[in-house]
């Protein structure tokens, strides 16, 4: 069995060799992320191409969804195992063959497949959970920073490269510029990985030693720990997913315009980077269980203002205090994970929360405008998120009811 190398000793958790590490990071979840981006702009471009309606050109999104959700809990157990440098690796590589073959590719299925496999499965997937998974292992007292500013990187991404990309198709073609994303990331990602160095291991005695406590006091066994983090990750995305898949459309059903609802978009986003990190500073200070509720509980009361405020002005700054509200939830399951599973089960751990978060949000999108469609209105889809995350609200207040009991018991 191959076991991962250890990292010198003089190179510590917090230290300044961490913070770089951490920087390398985020270039590499920025970089890589392009994969669940670029076939969203090129959408019409393949919709031409291909001679397909809208819904098959949208299938490729789908299948890299899918492909992405898989392929990060394969690459969390590789990184358990190698260490992340080994599939930061072979991500940058599949990411390069991936988009020179979805360029080359003479059909729809061809183009598909590249996507679902290549490019989702075994590329992006891996610079980000296992990206999370090894912060995770170089901060004990910044981890809440460390964990929210490498989860950011699939934010940026989202930022950076869409305008980017349709610059280079309306100048080279669709074809050409995948050709040049899988040339970028082969020349930029490689070095990067390669100077991640060895994989370090932890001494997690005590960390062990109170995750086993919390679980004893809370009667419950760590698969079924894990079991409950899978569906709040579900829920929590389940309820995102309403206004960040639809704000476009539901602002076009308003009268106001499908161009208001793309500035809203780009505006959630951009909150959500500031929360994203405003919410790890937060953590390093009350727990991820804590921060969990708290951006749990801001989500809840979002979804909620945009039932009876619809109004332009409204809806834009409502849009932004979901921004605020939202970025911060999906890195608290990290720090969770770190909390009550010991570090050489972090990677399979972690990115299988992380990973079932994307599920959830594919399945929000899809139940909302299923909803949308029975109805006529975004309302009951407002109300399917809010009572999703009242679900994820109920297994945060669960969590921290069970990290109190012992304090209430020695009282």
């Amino acid at each position: 069995m191959a076991t991962a190398e250890i990292e010198p000793s003089g190179e510590q958790p917090d230290s300044r060799y961490a913070w770089r590490r951490l920087a390398t990071a985020l270039g590499l979840s920025t970089i890589g992320g392009i994969g669940l981006w670029s076939v969203v702009v090129a959408l019409p471009a393949i919709e031409t191409e291909f001679g397909v309606d809208r819904g098959g050109a949208s299938i490729p999104y789908t299948a890299t969804m899918i492909g992405f959700a898989i392929g990060g809990v394969l690459m969390g157990r590789f990184t358990d195992r190698f260490g992340v440098r080994a599939p930061i690796l072979l991500g940058t590589l599949s990411l390069g063959l991936g988009y020179i073959a979805a360029a080359s590719a003479e059909s729809m299925w061809q183009f598909i497949l590249a996507q679902a496999v290549l490019i989702g499965m075994f590329g992006s997937s891996s610079t980000f959970g296992p990206l999370v998974a090894d912060v995770t292992l170089w901060f004990v007292k910044r981890r809440g920073i460390a964990v929210a500013i490498v989860a950011s990187g699939n934010y940026l991404a989202g930022t950076i490269w869409p305008p980017i990309l349709q610059y280079a198709i309306e100048t080279v073609g669709w074809r050409m510029a995948h050709v040049g994303i899988g040339v970028f990331c082969l020349v930029t990602m490689l070095p990067l990985a390669l100077s991640l160095g060895r994989h370090r291991s932890a001494d997690e005695t005590s960390v062990l030693a109170s995750g086993r406590h919390l679980l004893a006091t809370m009667h419950i066994s760590p698969s079924k720990l894990q079991a409950l983090l899978i569906v709040a990750g579900m829920a929590c995305c389940i309820a995102m997913a309403m206004p960040q898949v639809h704000i476009v459309a539901y602002c076009g059903d308003l009268g106001y315009g499908v161009a208001r609802g793309a500035e809203m978009l780009s505006l959630m986003l951009g909150f959500g980077i500031i929360s994203r990190l405003v919410s790890g500073l937060i953590a390093d200070r009350i727990g991820g269980v804590r921060t969990l509720l708290l951006g749990s509980t801001l989500q809840f009361m979002a979804l909620l203002f945009y039932i009876p405020f619809d109004g332009l002005t409204s809806l834009y700054i409502v849009s932004a205090f979901f921004g605020l509200a939202q970025g911060g939830i999906v890195p608290s399951y990290a720090l969770i994970v770190r909390e009550y599973f010991p570090a050489r089960e972090a990677g399979a751990r972690v990115s299988l929360v992380l990973m079932t978060t994307i599920v959830g949000m594919a399945i929000g999108g899809w139940m909302s405008g299923e909803i949308y469609d029975l109805t006529g209105s975004y309302q009951v889809a407002f109300l399917n998120g809010i009572a999703w995350n009242l679900v994820n609200m109920s297994i945060a207040f669960w969590l921290l009811a069970g990290r109190n009991r012992p304090t209430r018991a020695a009282a």
